[in-house]
């Protein structure tokens, strides 16, 4: 099983990024897709997660500012990030999990991550 982030880089506060998360190796359709974030010196935290049927969960930190959607035609989870903040600033791993939700215990399966830099 692999999953590859992708789309990481720098923006500036206000600023647009879209992360990809390609999955191979697995079923995708029968999966749910979670992308969490760690920044140094800090936990894993849960950011957004869309479920098999395409039900989508989202942290408050980022409610209204982040879009998450799956394209089962290719295997991968897009992360629309709109209105960055500084603090959202962190490495971005997805993750896929039969049950879905925003807690790292619920997923199996964990890719490298993308490192997301946003500068004030």
């Amino acid at each position: 099983v692999q999953l590859q982030a992708s789309g990481g880089g720098s923006a500036q506060t206000g600023g647009s990024m879209r992360l990809s998360c390609e999955v191979s190796g697995l079923t995708f359709a029968d999966y749910a897709i979670g992308w969490f974030r760690q920044a140094p010196g800090k936990e894993r935290d849960g950011v957004s997660c869309v479920s098999k049927n395409g039900r989508t969960y989202y942290s408050d930190s980022v409610k209204g500012r982040f879009t998450i959607f799956r394209d089962d035609t290719k295997n991968t989870v897009y992360l629309q990030m709109n209105s960055l903040k500084p603090e959202d600033t962190a490495v971005y791993i997805c993750a896929a999990g039969l049950t879905p939700g925003l807690w790292v215990p619920l997923y199996g399966y964990w890719g490298q991550g993308t490192l997301v830099t946003v500068s004030s």
